[in-house]
């Protein structure tokens, strides 16, 4: 049974309590430096998580909406906003830009005209748009893998501070016992362990953030040819298709009278 007496050195709040109260200012400096460090860490963690799950909710939203439009640029007409969408947001870029080229020179025109440069500026806007998406989506995780790489060195380096600042102490005093070395390291490792409860939470945490938002670049991705393609199907086939089918009944021959 564990009693009430145990459980702190269970949890090794003595061990830290202790090795705090031996450290030196240099050493106190460092932990509560690596301390703040650890709380932006968690922060951006935390935000980026709630960021990346609501737009995956929205992102499948978005994809039904478009699905049942007859028309590509129906959901652009509706003048409608979504915060937080990066497929709505590359939709709406690339529509704006799109439908800004087809009525250019002829606003009173109720058709729409295209040609093969509307749609390399389609996609050409559709790239643009897709790596501001991906942008904003990896936005901040360079403060995790500033966690994951640097906070053990912070860590490192107050520890080889407190060992260096040990010997000192030991050449000055001339007597190197067990016992009076002992508070010091104790204090320079704890800078060590701090540096080390900093990086790998925010190393796994960088891991599973990154494949996160990776995955919702592949999906705008796909959004964009998905788009492309209703574009080019919308205003090129059937457009030709009508054409094709208009010199067909303008060709059909004349009947002979009888």
């Amino acid at each position: 049974m564990v009693t009430g007496n145990s459980i702190e050195p269970i949890l090794g709040v003595n061990t830290l309590h202790y090795a705090w109260d031996q450290s030196s200012i240099e050493g106190r400096v460092i932990v509560s430096i690596l301390f703040v460090f650890s709380l932006v860490a968690w922060g951006v963690m935390a935000s980026k998580l709630l960021q990346l799950k609501k737009s995956q909710k929205l992102n499948r939203m978005f994809w039904r909406s478009f699905r049942k439009q007859d028309d590509p640029l129906a959901i652009y007409d509706q003048d409608l906003a979504v915060d937080g969408c990066p497929n709505f947001n590359v939709y709406m870029q690339a529509s704006e830009e799109f439908s800004q080229v087809l009525r250019r020179g002829i606003p009173e025109t109720p058709e729409r005209p295209y040609t093969p440069a509307s749609q390399k500026c389609l996609e050409s806007s559709l790239e643009s748009a897709v790596a501001t998406e991906a942008e904003k989506l990896e936005s901040g995780m360079v403060v995790l893998a500033l966690a994951v790489s640097g906070a053990p060195f912070i860590g490192l380096l107050g520890t080889v501070w407190g060992v260096m600042t040990i010997f000192t102490d030991v050449a000055e005093s001339g007597q190197a016992q067990l016992v009076n070395m002992a508070p010091g390291l104790s204090a320079a490792m704890m800078t060590t362990v701090a540096g080390l409860l900093v990086a790998i939470p925010s190393m796994f945490g960088y891991n599973w953030l990154i494949g996160k938002s990776r995955s919702l670049v592949v999906d705008l991705d796909n959004f964009a040819q998905t788009y492309s393609s209703a574009i080019l199907i919308r205003y090129t086939l059937n457009a030709s298709a009508q054409k094709h089918k208009d010199q067909t009944q303008n060709e059909l021959p004349l009947e002979r009278p009888s």
